[in-house]
């Protein structure tokens, strides 16, 4: 049920004008702690399993960094700027350009002239790195044993709690 909450101030117990009336819902503290609870129980659960993600990255030379750059780049064939990169990742353009270096050194990247802009340079992956991607994403993406030591009915529960949380770096409007 939804309430009015005073927001009021104290200085030396004597209660000065109300500030500010605001609607109070009851029931938003308890989300609020339910929310605090889920999202640490995710990033303990992630923090605690990345061992096994990094030993699939290890296995291939790879740091977490250079997975990361591999997975934004691989969904388009026609690959990504520089700036889109940086703006995604809200880096340096320098970072980029360092994370590339590393991956156009083994073989698992290019820069291609833009199309439409001289200026700018496009990120694809080669076949090499294409193929690198496809072993690590099979490796990452694997369920980690705590996870499925779960019923399928909390797996299902799980899915569909947290199927529609954003998968990306929210667009701040400008």
């Amino acid at each position: 049920m939804l309430g009015w909450l005073q927001l009021s101030d104290r200085i030396n117990d004597r209660l000065l004008p109300t500030r500010l009336i605001v609607p109070y819902d009851p029931d938003m503290a308890g989300k609020e702690r339910a929310a605090r609870e889920a999202w640490r129980a995710i990033f303990d659960f992630i923090v605690a399993t990345s061992a096994e993600r990094n030993a699939a990255l290890g296995r291939a030379g790879l740091t977490p960094n250079d997975a990361r750059t591999l997975a934004t780049i691989a969904p388009t064939a026609k690959g990504r700027s520089m700036r889109s990169l940086a703006d995604e990742w809200r880096c340096d353009a320098s970072t980029v350009t360092w994370m590339v270096d590393r991956l156009e050194t083994r073989g698992l990247a290019e820069r291609r002239p833009h199309p439409s802009d001289r200026r700018s340079r496009l990120v694809a992956l080669t076949p090499a790195g294409d193929k690198l991607w496809s072993q690590i994403e099979r490796a990452v993406y694997r369920p980690p044993r705590g996870l499925l030591e779960l019923s399928a009915r909390d797996l299902r529960s799980l899915r569909d709690a947290v199927i529609n949380l954003p998968r990306g770096p929210r667009r701040e409007a400008r």
